[in-house]
């Protein structure tokens, strides 16, 4: 079995593997779980469907946000702070900012009360334990340590895998459902399918996965001993071009076949048991105790707490890179404190907030749809502006994002404007 691990991981393939995977991995947080969990509960298989339609446009969209962050060598607020007015980009990062703190805060408090369903206590201590482990582990690791760090965790999520090899599935109305779900259009299947939609495209991962495109590139520059933060030649160009168009594909296709296996779950015990209200992730791990037994609960509450270590990171630090970049200030987590001083600030500020909101009265639901609506409002403006970033020949060089990839961006675009419309009028 350990032979067979190390062949596997020495794999090139698996290897190439990093930017893509860590973002894929990340869009399924506690926020994440819970949205899945209640579409799964309240509207059984036919909601499967939406993760299937989400996943070509999220590979658009972050392949984009890749490509961007490799081929210029800065990240996407950066980007964005070279060719668009200064009020656009304090706009769209003030606004991040403050969704992902919110984020944050819901992410660690279901880490905290998930813990505390698995071995009692205080759900308030455990989320504070969560937040200080992530914070310091992101000011303290070197970033390539700390990148296989988030690598590995990405295994946690396939605890929710494991869930379906534990409970009864009937395939056949799964295949009916994907085909032909049985929906009526009203307020309450709209708005779930909104939730859906933007908690699989959100903008914090098209931030993310351009800024670690860029700290790549660094080292790869690095080990060559040059100076400059671009790629040296044309074909080291396309042969990146070609690892980060299979580290997409495989990331988000990870991400949202681990939502389907949520939403599959939930809608296999929780939804045919007729419980059909679940607001969090943590309350639809309880839920399932007595329904998929102990070891179905166990990896439902360990998926949380895993994919929480995960994405906590990701949201503040990639609010991080946003900030810094629109101030001019040094940033990337393969720098020392002393270096980047508003970096980390900035990620413990986002970090430390969303703790400190887990002491108030925040309803974590509303706390989940506040962030959710941001993010919808702000993804639209910020994929419409990346689709024109890499259509610039000034920007990209030789590197403009061919046709097919562009029609697959602003068919994202489209159905986001879309979905924040549908959002708003309901």
């Amino acid at each position: 079995m350990v032979k067979l691990l190390k062949t596997f991981t020495e794999d090139p393939r698996v290897k190439s593997l990093g930017p893509g995977l860590i973002t894929g991995a990340a869009d399924d947080d506690p926020s994440g779980i819970a949205t899945y969990s209640q579409a799964g509960a309240q509207f059984g298989y036919s909601m499967l469907w939406t993760v299937l339609f989400t996943y070509p446009l999220m590979v658009g969209i972050q392949m984009v946000s890749a490509r961007l962050g490799f081929i210029t060598g800065k990240g996407l607020a950066a980007n964005v702070k070279a060719v668009f007015p200064r009020p656009v980009l304090y706009g769209i990062v003030g606004l991040l900012l403050i969704a992902n703190t919110i984020n944050i805060a819901a992410d660690i408090a279901a880490m905290g009360e998930a813990l505390r369903l698995l071995v009692g206590g205080y759900a308030h201590v455990y989320s504070v334990c969560f937040g200080l482990l992530c914070l310091i582990l992101q000011v303290y690791l070197p970033y390539e340590t700390y990148v296989r760090y988030l690598k590995w965790l990405t295994l946690a999520l396939l605890s929710y895998v494991a869930v379906i090899l534990t409970i009864h599935i009937h395939w056949g109305m799964v295949l009916r459902e994907l085909v032909l779900p049985r929906l009526a259009l009203d307020h309450g299947t709209m708005t779930m399918i909104v939730a859906v939609f933007g908690t699989t495209i959100s903008p914090y991962l098209f931030f993310w996965q351009a800024a670690q495109e860029m700290e790549d590139l660094r080292i790869i520059n690095a080990r060559n001993g040059g100076g400059s933060c671009l790629p040296h030649t044309t074909d080291v160009a396309r042969r990146q071009m070609r690892r980060i168009r299979w580290d997409t594909y495989v990331g988000m296709g990870f991400s949202n076949l681990i939502a389907f296996f949520i939403i599959l779950s939930t809608a296999a015990t929780l939804h045919v048991a007729g419980i059909t209200d679940i607001q969090t992730s943590a309350q639809a791990a309880e839920a399932l105790r007595p329904l998929g037994g102990p070891a179905v609960f166990l990896l439902f509450s360990l998926g949380i707490i895993g994919t929480g270590m995960l994405a906590v990171p990701v949201l503040a630090g990639s609010a991080a890179y946003a900030v810094s970049e629109s101030f001019d200030w040094q940033s990337g987590m393969n720098r020392k404190l002393p270096e980047a001083w508003g970096f980390y600030g900035i990620i413990g500020i986002a970090t430390l907030g969303g703790m400190a909101l887990t002491f108030t009265h925040l309803d974590p639901v509303r706390a989940l749809v506040w962030s959710a609506e941001i993010n919808g409002i702000i993804a639209v403006p910020i994929m419409a502006i990346m689709m024109l970033l890499a259509s610039r020949a000034d920007v990209m060089g030789d590197f403009v994002i061919r046709p097919r990839l562009r029609r697959l961006g602003w068919a994202a675009t489209v159905v986001m404007a879309v979905t924040v419309v549908a959002m708003v009028s309901t």
